[in-house]
């Protein structure tokens, strides 16, 4: 007895009844759970029977006839019902699954898996999908269609060559960076707007160090300028929000070189951990003072073509800076680049620094204080913009708040010993 067919049945009697389970509503009178449950074993008996006599047509054959028979039921319901549902759904669900229980058989069983649990979940979230995507805004429709473009249609055709006599500028390379910039901040744009305005005032810093730390300390900063009282909230946010983009800053190094994340994760984990412990003691004393959460502030669209470009054009000049620089000067002039270049765009320095690790030409004991430096170079420049955009009792929160992590940050990349990771 072959165990693996009968768990390959097994798989399929339990994907058809999942489906099937949510198929089996009052409306709907095509199929349900028997029905998908028998569709998905026949799917896997037509392979073992194509697999068995070696026979290629069992399979189409036994597909079309399964379409007929839904095209079938679905001319005698219009039939004999007044008002007949010409929905497509049910069919090509039954149709999918009865494809899903033949690639148990010929494919690999666990993308099998995957494909009929997300069926069941994509027809179980009709109503939310349906809700939500009622609820887009041209705005939030060119920011699905805009990432789309970059990531689907502009990068498949880039060529994957270095030019140049740095031989450091890749154009895919280059794209893909700028494909991973939108991709954040258009999720961070959409858990805005899955949560909505009012989402408390933790939540406001983190949805605000995914979109834009930046924006979102000059959205505070001038709010405290018209209300005094909210500072140290506002300083709560701007903080919090420059500690997520720090954490991001991690997770764009561990998508381009996971193997020196051990490196680099620590020193830069350590600087993360004294933005938490200074956000906390700023919540304190929010809640001690009774402060009321502020409103978020609508984001503009995070994925603009243009913005894309200026990204990606900044992305690669730094790309040359860091090279040229070090070629020339040596490793020491690499930190004026960082502070520079971190003054504008953290995410761009980061994943240029990242890029040049991956290919061999920095170490990454190097590597991440160049990135720390960029990332407190930020931090300074937002600070500045902070107490300039700001009220009196905006800047003594800023310079406390930020003083602390930046000579915190300072001094880890002074005493950091080299052996210290993970």
């Amino acid at each position: 007895m072959n165990y693996d067919d009968l768990t390959t049945l097994g798989l399929a009697f339990g994907l058809g009844l999942l489906v099937g389970l949510q198929r089996e509503t009052p409306k709907n009178d095509m199929a349900g759970v028997r029905t998908f449950t028998l569709i998905t074993i026949l799917g896997v008996m037509a392979g073992f029977l194509s697999r068995v006599y070696d026979n290629p047509y069992i399979l189409p054959i036994l597909g079309l006839s399964i379409a007929a028979l839904l095209m079938m039921a679905n001319v005698i319901k219009s039939k004999i019902s007044p008002n007949p549902d010409v929905g497509q759904t049910t069919e090509v669900a039954a149709l999918l699954m009865f494809a899903v229980g033949a690639y148990l058989v010929e494919g690999d069983q666990i993308i099998g898996v995957i494909v009929g649990a997300s069926i069941a979940i994509l027809l179980y979230i009709k109503e939310h999908l349906h809700s939500f995507i009622e609820k887009l805004k041209p705005k939030d429709l060119s920011a699905i269609m805009t990432l789309a473009g970059i990531a689907l249609v502009i990068l498949p055709i880039l060529p994957d060559k270095n030019f140049g006599s740095l031989e450091v500028i890749n154009p895919r390379n280059i794209w893909l960076m700028i494909t991973l910039i939108v991709g954040i901040s258009v999720f961070g744009y959409f858990i805005y707007k899955l949560f909505g305005k009012k989402v408390g005032v933790i939540s406001n810093g983190i949805l605000g160090g995914l979109i834009s730390s930046t924006a979102t300390t000059v959205s505070y900063a001038r709010k405290t300028a018209d209300a005094a009282d909210i500072s140290k909230l506002a300083v709560f946010v701007i903080t919090t929000a420059s500690t997520v983009s720090f954490i991001r800053v991690l997770f764009e190094v561990g998508i381009v070189i996971p193997q020196h994340l051990n490196v680099i994760a620590v020193p830069i984990g350590a600087v993360i951990l004294i933005m938490a412990l200074t956000c906390l003691v700023l919540f304190y004393l929010i809640n001690k003072d009774d402060s009321q959460g502020e409103e978020m502030p609508e984001p503009e669209n995070p994925a603009q073509f243009k913005s894309a470009l200026i990204f990606g054009l900044l992305y690669g000049l730094i790309l040359l800076a860091v090279a040229f620089t070090k070629k020339t000067f040596g490793n020491d002039a690499l930190y004026i680049v960082a502070i520079i270049s971190g003054l504008t765009d953290v995410d761009a320095i980061t994943l240029s620094l990242s890029q040049l690790i991956k290919e061999g030409s920095l170490q990454a004991n190097f590597g991440w204080k160049l990135i720390l430096l960029a990332g407190l170079s930020n931090m300074m420049f937002k600070g500045i913009m902070a107490i300039v955009l700001g009220a009196k009792q905006l800047t003594k929160w800023i310079i406390v708040s930020f003083g602390i992590i930046i000579i915190s940050g300072l001094l880890i990349m002074w005493l950091w010993p080299e052996s210290w990771h993970f």
